[in-house]
C-alpha cells in the first residue's frame, strides 16, 4: 500500500470517523502532555484576549457507536503501519471535563447515519446528551429516507442549533429530491449544518464541489459549514464560500502536520483565508484524533494570518453565528 493510500485508510474508520497523524504530538510535541496540555490550551486563547474556544466539529455520540469506531482504530494500526494512537479514549463524563477544562465554551455532538432508519434515533440520543449538556450546542443528524422532513423539523422544533450531514459516510447526493424539503426548513431556520462532503480522505460517489453546488444552487441562503475546509477540493470551496455569503468552512484537520503531508493546503491560496475570516470556524474532530488538541491551534496559528483573524477563527464567528 502506498503511503497516499495507507494515510486515506488510517484517517477513514469503519464508520467514516475522520482524524490526524498523530506521530511527534502524541508522544508530546508542541510541549503538551496529558498535564500540561490544558495549561497550553488556555495559554493560546488567554493570549489573544478572548473568553475561551468554541469547537463546531466534535463528537459525541451513544457509546456503543463511539466503542466501534475506537475498536476500529485500535485495529488499524496493523493494518496500515500507521498506528492511531486515539489521545482521548475516555469515559464521556472524562472528555466533558476535559473540553471545559480546555476551555471550551461551546461544542457540538456531531453524529451521522450510514442507512435509513438511523437519523430519528440518533437525533433522539442528541437531544438527551444535549438537555443534560449545557454547553454543548444541541445536535441532529439527516439522511435520504421517507420521512426526513418531519424528524428534522420536531428536531429544530425541539431547540436544534446545528446540524450533520457526512455525505462520504451515507453515501448519498447532497442535493438527493428526498431531502430537498429539509434543507429548506434548515435555511429557513437559519441553523446552520456541518457537511463533510470534500472528497478526503477517500472519494465518495457523492463527494466533491459539484453535488454541493447543484443544492446551494437551490437553497442558497443554507447555512452551511464545508467540514475540513472542503480537503483536498479546498479551491473550490472557497469559491463556493466566495459566491454563498452563508457558506464557511471549518478547519478540522486542516493545516495540521499529517493533512500536510497527505492533501497540503495550496500556499498560494493563503491569501483567501485572510479573506474570508469571518466564515472560517474553529474544528478539532475530538476526541478521535491521534495527537493532542493543541495541535489544531498551533496549527492555525503558524499559518501566520494574524491575532485578529485567530480571534475570529477560534471564537468570535461561532459566538456571532450561534449567538453565544
Amino acid at each position: 500500500m502506498s503511503p497516499r493510500s495507507s494515510g486515506a485508510a488510517v484517517l477513514c474508520g469503519a464508520d467514516g470517523t475522520d482524524g490526524a497523524d498523530g506521530t511527534e504530538e502524541a508522544a508530546g510535541g508542541f510541549g503538551a502532555g496529558a498535564a500540561t496540555e490544558p495549561a497550553g490550551v488556555r495559554a493560546f486563547w488567554q493570549r489573544l484576549g478572548l473568553p475561551g474556544l468554541i469547537d463546531v466539529h466534535t463528537h459525541f455520540m451513544p457509546e456503543r457507536v463511539l466503542r466501534k469506531v475506537w475498536a476500529y482504530f485500535d485495529a488499524v494500526g496493523p493494518l496500515t503501519g500507521i498506528e492511531w494512537p486515539i489521545a482521548y479514549k475516555k469515559e464521556e463524563s472524562e472528555r466533558l471535563a476535559l473540553l471545559r477544562e480546555f476551555g471550551v465554551r461551546a461544542f457540538t455532538a456531531t453524529l451521522y447515519p450510514h442507512k435509513p432508519g438511523m437519523a430519528a434515533w440518533l437525533n433522539a440520543w442528541a437531544a438527551e446528551f444535549a438537555a443534560r449538556t449545557p454547553d454543548c450546542l444541541h445536535t441532529a443528524t439527516l439522511f435520504p429516507e421517507d420521512g426526513v422532513e418531519a424528524y428534522v423539523r420536531e428536531a429544530v422544533e425541539g431547540g436544534a442549533r446545528v446540524f450533520k450531514s457526512h455525505v462520504q459516510v451515507g453515501g448519498y447526493d447532497p442535493a438527493h429530491a428526498l431531502l430537498d424539503p429539509a434543507w429548506g426548513l434548515l435555511a429557513d431556520a437559519g441553523v446552520p449544518v456541518v457537511m463533510h462532503c470534500g472528497s478526503g480522505p477517500q472519494p465518495g460517489k457523492h463527494t466533491g464541489p459539484e453535488p454541493v453546488a447543484r443544492l446551494l444552487a437551490r437553497h442558497p441562503r443554507l447555512r452551511l459549514i464545508v467540514a475540513h475546509m472542503g480537503m483536498p477540493e479546498y479551491v473550490d470551496f472557497l469559491d463556493l464560500a466566495e459566491r454563498y455569503e452563508e457558506v464557511r468552512l471549518d478547519t478540522t484537520m486542516a493545516f495540521t502536520d499529517f493533512s500536510e503531508r497527505f492533501t497540503p493546503f495550496p500556499a498560494g491560496e493563503r491569501s483567501r483565508l485572510a479573506d474570508l475570516g469571518d466564515r472560517i470556524l474553529l474544528g478539532t474532530d475530538f476526541p478521535n484524533i491521534p495527537y493532542p488538541y493543541v495541535h489544531q491551534l498551533h496549527a492555525l496559528e503558524r499559518l501566520g494570518l494574524g491575532d485578529a483573524w485567530l480571534r475570529a477563527v477560534c471564537h468570535d464567528n461561532g459566538a456571532r453565528l450561534f449567538g453565544i
